[in-house]
């Protein structure tokens, strides 16, 4: 196979993260960047091209695949020049601002004959690896309640992160991935409701904290909660990272950390229900929320797994080959979009908000 020629548009976080891998990835060569700033191309790796602008690099013969990581108002306009260059294309993630960008940009990618998909290489972080590898071994029986959480401490965003009108904030920044994730965890189940709190606590235009509830078909109810300023003094037990709860009616698995640690529990013995008989102990009458008895709480190891963000482009490389599908399908990104606008509306309104 041909190494798949790729130009990337940006050159800030993501696009120093893409110069990385995609300098040591075998099927891929990287020809070099475009970026509006053009101090942000200083430190580019020798022997990659400093393009003068993105139209030069868009309109570059040697180019087969741009890659955008610019700016996320920007995803719109550049994925229509490049689709009228010919060019196939990989897009940061949020794909577009709002639905009717998108359906723009797929009806200009249909036409003009180009490959289009977006890149949520979290879908295989491996604590989301773990938390899809229990709920789908289904060893915790009948799931009711799956919880995915992000805290952080630092609280305010940087650079255009902070502007509404450039795409900042962190329903944009993590929701995205972190909705994504919940989604393609459970292929199949619709979404039978939304409700959802938004909240800037300590940022000027764009938010820094959201809880979202979403009640499935399948009788799941997800909750995502993310907070750039989410203190406490608990240092030892990755507080300031990621967090899974799954809980069913065998056993609960809780995933901590992006290398996650973490454990499947599970109770030696219910308690038995005694009707009509008073009973009391030092931790009430439901004796649930006491200390439990020696030996009562039994643990198991999580499942391994072996991925990594490369894993994304190794799935682009035999897709765009035609040897296997794009892992991520644009319809399964206008999902993501129509659920961040039924989020949004819920925030606005404070009510719960039918969905699929």
């Amino acid at each position: 196979m041909e190494d798949i020629r790729i130009g990337i548009i940006g050159h800030g976080f993501m696009g120093h993260e893409h110069e990385k891998m995609l300098t040591k990835m075998e099927g891929i060569r990287l020809m070099g960047f475009s970026d509006i700033d053009p101090k942000q191309l200083e430190d580019v790796q020798e022997g990659l091209k400093r393009y003068a602008s993105n139209e030069e690099l868009i309109h570059d013969p040697q180019v087969d695949v741009v890659l955008i990581a610019a700016n996320n108002n920007q995803h719109h306009d550049l994925v229509l020049q490049a689709a009228r260059a010919g060019k196939d294309i990989i897009c940061e993630k949020p794909v577009a601002m709002s639905l009717k960008e998108l359906d723009e940009m797929v009806r200009v990618t249909k036409e003009c004959g180009v490959k289009f998909t977006v890149h949520h290489q979290r879908r295989f972080d491996p604590d989301f690896r773990t938390a899809k590898a229990v709920y789908d071994s289904g060893t915790l029986g009948d799931i009711y309640t799956i919880k995915s959480s992000l805290y952080g401490f630092n609280g305010n965003m940087h650079d255009w992160h902070v502007y509404i009108a450039e795409g900042g904030g962190m329903l944009y920044d993590w929701g995205v991935h972190l909705l994504d994730q919940m989604l393609w965890m459970m292929p199949g189940a619709k979404i039978k409701s939304v409700f959802a709190d938004i909240r800037n606590v300590i940022n000027f235009e764009v938010d820094d904290y959201f809880k979202i509830l979403m009640r499935f078909d399948n009788n799941i109810t997800a909750e995502v909660e993310l907070g750039t300023y989410y203190l406490t003094d608990k240092m030892n037990d990755k507080w300031f990272e990621r967090h899974w709860f799954l809980g069913g009616n065998k056993g609960s698995a809780y995933v901590d950390g992006f290398e996650p640690e973490g454990k499947i529990v599970r109770t030696a013995g219910l308690l038995q229900n005694v009707g009509g008989r008073r009973t009391m102990t030092a931790a009430g009458p439901t004796r649930s929320f006491g200390p439990p008895p020696e030996g009562k709480i039994l643990t198991e190891t999580l499942p391994q797994v072996n991925t990594c963000h490369e894993n994304y482009f190794e799935n682009y490389i035999h897709a765009y080959h035609g040897q296997e599908e794009f892992l991520v399908k644009i319809p399964e990104t206008r999902r993501v979009l129509a659920l961040m606008d039924a989020v949004r509306e819920s925030g606005r309104t404070g009510k719960s908000i039918d969905f699929e």
